[in-house]
């Protein structure tokens, strides 16, 4: 795997300092606000860049985990600025990081490899996630970041919310929660001069239409999740649909921050239901081993409770439930692309639970902490390994992001006119 070269991946604190430099840059133009306010009580702000009735709001991290949107949001509103095609009866919007107490959790902000990105891993438990949390609370538990998000989503209405994701490690693709003509022949173009492979069987998008390669539609209401057992599975309870009472839509843009060819491979795969048979055993072994340690670890564990020992306790939870639906239902796509991504999760899900409770172990000084570090040191190499990683450049990730956003937002318009 190759090594990542500077700069790093901007912190929360920097971000809102480059958002506010720009405000400052041009008053009449930008402004900077707070919105809302963190479970542990760290601000929410909102930059705006144009003042007209119709919206663009863009999100970045909804996942601390998933640290190029930071970069990309602040890309684009510097694009925003300087090009006035851009704002042309348009006003932008970009809620600069939608979990702020998630970011200060998760510790990679310059990770060399896979292992080290783990070291420092965080990704809260389902409940626990902005955007996810209207799919496994009710309306009363929601967390403040979520009633911030959806107030902002209230008072601006906009045509079309982008909010920015990203994975470790495969390819980018799009999620939309209504079509938006025109939009795959850009992102494929911008994907093949950046040199990152389009992820067209994405898991997280099993069984969705598609428009194009690695640009899936939602399905429309009634037809069943494609894993039935996931209890965020229908994005028709998260904040993406949020925008629809308004007529507005949401553009979801994931980028690799490592790429494999393995997940950009549309040739059939020879036998899919086996293969998922397979993956799937291998998922429930992976996280019995976690199990076994945090079995052994909980008797000295009592009384420490934390976001990071939920999440991992959350990520086990959900093994068996997937592992039966890998293995009871037909399989959702039939690619040697779909296949893949379905590895990359069957091998993502576990080391996640053990990375995080690696760092609960280490913070108590556990004598478990030295086993399992090394499981995460052995999985994380094998999935470099499995997958050819290839670390993509920061200066890539962000410039095809951006693209893809300012492309999501000019077709949607064209659409909403």
């Amino acid at each position: 795997m190759s090594l990542l070269p500077e700069p790093r991946y901007p912190t929360v604190t920097q971000i809102v300092s480059s958002a506010r430099a720009l405000a400052a840059g041009d008053p009449g133009l930008c402004a900077l606000r707070q919105i809302g306010v963190s479970r542990a009580g760290r601000p929410l702000h909102l930059l705006s860049v144009g003042r007209a009735r119709r919206a663009v709001l863009v999100v970045a991290g909804a996942h601390a985990n998933e640290p190029t949107g930071g970069s990309t949001l602040l890309a684009v509103a510097g694009q925003v600025v300087r090009e006035p095609r851009l704002r042309s009866g348009t006003a932008w919007h970009f809620l600069l990081c939608a979990d702020p107490d998630g970011a200060s959790l998760h510790v990679t902000p310059a990770p060399r490899s896979l292992f080290d990105y783990h070291l420092g891993f965080f990704r809260p438990a389902g409940p626990e996630q902005p955007e996810w949390s209207p799919a496994v609370l009710p309306p009363d538990r929601l967390p403040p970041e979520t009633r911030a998000l959806t107030g902002v989503i209230d008072e601006l209405r906009p045509y079309l919310q982008v909010t920015l994701h990203g994975t470790d490690l495969g390819g980018s693709w799009v999620q939309l929660t209504k079509e938006i003509p025109g939009l795959a022949e850009p992102f494929a173009k911008s994907a093949a001069e950046l040199h990152i492979p389009v992820e067209t069987g994405a898991s997280d998008a099993a069984g969705w239409p598609a428009t194009g390669p690695g640009v899936h539609v939602m399905p429309a209401a009634g037809a069943g999740p494609a894993y039935p057992s996931l209890p965020a599975d229908d994005a028709r309870h998260s904040t993406w649909y949020h925008v629809h009472r308004y007529g507005g839509s949401t553009a979801v843009v994931e980028v690799p921050m490592w790429a494999s060819d393995l997940v950009d491979d549309p040739a059939p795969h020879p036998a899919p239901a086996a293969a998922m048979r397979r993956l799937a055993g291998r998922l429930v072994r992976d996280a019995r081993q976690v199990e076994r340690v945090l079995s052994d670890a909980s008797p000295r564990l009592e009384g420490v409770d934390g976001p990071l020992l939920r999440a991992a306790r959350w990520a086990l939870e959900l093994v068996p439930g997937l592992a039966a639906d890998w293995t009871s239902m037909p399989p959702a796509g039939h690619t040697m692309a779909y296949v893949g991504s379905v590895d990359a999760f069957a091998r993502r899900l576990p080391l996640r639970a053990a990375a995080m409770l690696l760092r609960v172990l280490q913070e108590t000084d556990d004598r478990a902490a030295p086993r399992l570090e090394r499981l995460v040191a052995t999985w994380s190499e094998a999935f470099a390994d499995r997958f050819r990683a290839r670390w993509v450049p920061l200066e890539n990730q962000v410039e095809h992001q951006a693209r893809t956003v300012v492309a999501a937002a000019l077709h949607a318009r064209d659409r909403a006119a």
